[in-house]
């Protein structure tokens, strides 16, 4: 019995560093910075017309950091990873990483874009003073799904950031941003 648990372990641990390995090349080739830039603006316009309320808190936030594609794959492991382009004042100069590791029930290889509106000063600050920012410290960020989004409008807007994740293809359920720590990168 231990046995074949052992190599259940051992098999599941290598099929999950497989589909890590490929979806992290994959979303690794996000080419050069000029690319990266055209396919966060595309991935913000992309949400702005398929969601007003994003477009609405747009014109109130100092900042939005935009990962246009982030892969994740696991099966039992997993990780996910992409990269993405902070704007401010409307200019993309910054290039930022995500990265997410976890581990539980998962099974499966999925892809999505998630983009950050940081509405206050504090949180712009703290992206760009932090050498590493985990979602879920530092400043407050909430993820609007589309039953938040019916009660959200431009007065209620209280928290340092507002997450909207799009795009959602693939084969995994859930998804969620707790865990992930974006880092600065160079371009």
């Amino acid at each position: 019995m231990r046995t074949t648990r052992r190599l259940f372990m051992a098999a599941t641990l290598a099929i999950a560093g497989t589909f890590s390995a490929v979806s992290v090349d994959r979303a690794v080739a996000a080419s050069t910075a000029q690319e990266l830039s055209r396919d966060a603006d595309d991935a913000l316009q992309n949400l702005y017309r398929s969601n007003p309320v994003a477009k609405d808190i747009s014109r109130h936030a100092r900042a939005i950091l935009v990962f246009p594609s982030i892969v994740k794959a696991g099966l039992v492991f997993g990780g996910a990873y992409g990269e993405g382009v902070l704007f401010e004042k409307g200019h993309g100069e910054e290039y930022y990483n995500s990265f997410t590791g976890s581990w539980g029930l998962q099974a499966g290889a999925q892809s999505y874009g998630y983009a950050v509106f940081l509405m206050t000063k504090k949180a712009v600050d703290y992206v760009h003073k932090t050498d590493g920012w985990e979602i879920g410290v530092g400043p407050t960020v909430v993820i609007v799904d589309a039953g938040a989004a019916k009660n959200l409008s431009t007065s209620t807007l209280k928290d340092d950031a507002y997450a909207f994740i799009f795009d959602q293809k693939g084969l995994m359920a859930g998804i969620a941003l707790e865990g992930t720590k974006i880092s600065h990168i160079d371009r």
